[in-house]
């Protein structure tokens, strides 16, 4: 299985172009969106290339492709445009293929969420953990920060991975990114410079 991992575009249509070449090259099995699509949000400034309708477009174009969970930003709006569901708080995959880092057996279970209804309370996520089986990963957005990191023994969630890609359109690291997950493993890629 190999999904390119994307978060938070907040109607950045510049970033969403470069977003769309990433997905034509990268030609994952499955996009996954995790929130925070269409609107800047009021905490955040709003984007230099902040054009909801293009970004709209481009989405809808990959629709058949696309996970999606529901960011803090999205709303019934939002669904009433884009062609693919997008107002569930978490979605749940299953990798079949992959050999499970805790049990080394087959099979890796990626819980999908945006950060701000359950998140492992890195950044400024929210600290609410789903139950989760050993050697699974919490796939998260939100904070708009890249994060990879596997909890060590004697850690609450021993075993367990957390991923952010960051943010498409308002980075907080300066790096507008996205990630690509294959094989069991998780990799941040950068969308390049402004």
């Amino acid at each position: 299985m190999r999904l390119l991992i994307a978060s938070d575009i907040h109607g950045a249509a510049d970033w969403c172009a470069r977003l769309m070449k990433v997905i034509e090259v990268e030609n994952p099995d499955r996009v996954v969106l995790l929130g925070d699509l269409l609107y800047h949000g009021p905490r955040n400034d709003l984007p230099r290339d902040y054009a909801p309708k293009r970004v709209i477009e481009m989405l809808n174009s990959i629709a058949k492709q696309v996970i999606a969970v529901r960011g803090n930003c999205d709303a019934e709006v939002d669904q009433m445009v884009l062609d693919f569901p997008c107002m569930a708080d978490y979605n749940v995959l299953w990798d079949p293929d992959a050999t499970n880092p805790v049990t080394g057996g087959r099979g890796r279970e990626l819980f999908l969420t945006h950060g701000h209804v359950w998140g492992p309370g890195i950044h400024n996520s929210v600290d609410a953990w789903p139950t989760l089986p050993a050697g699974a990963a919490l796939v998260y957005g939100h904070t708009h920060k890249w994060v990879l990191e596997t909890h060590a023994d004697g850690h609450p969630h021993a075993g367990i991975t957390v991923f952010n890609p960051g943010s498409v359109g308002i980075p907080k690291d300066e790096i507008h990114g996205y990630g690509i997950y294959e094989n069991g493993r998780f990799e941040h890629l950068s969308l390049g410079d402004e």
